[in-house]
């Protein structure tokens, strides 16, 4: 779900598109759970994940690439400069 590279943390998201209010749910199926307002149409759900990610752990959004996923619910992305330690706690998961 969350691990170290050389690079930052890597963080497997399982996100749902057209929720109610944009937030991190929890963890469902080995993944953070990040509901968005936004619709999956244009890059808008993605935009809004990398915003809410880097709101959530402190981050630049710069720092958030998304590695895998992107037209998909089931992405991966990779936090630049950050610890796997860092990003659970952060999260409080």
């Amino acid at each position: 779900m969350i691990s170290d590279t050389r690079d930052g943390a890597v963080i497997a998201v399982r996100v749902i598109p057209r929720a109610e209010k944009s937030a991190i749910a929890g963890i469902r199926d080995g993944a953070v759970l990040v509901r968005l307002s936004a619709p999956p149409v244009d890059g808008a759900a993605n935009a809004e994940l990398i915003e809410v990610m880097a709101g959530a752990l402190g981050v630049p959004k710069r720092a958030i690439t998304i590695t895998s996923g992107e037209a998909s619910r089931r992405k991966t992305l990779l936090i630049a400069g950050i610890s796997a330690a860092t990003v659970l706690t952060k999260l409080d998961l």
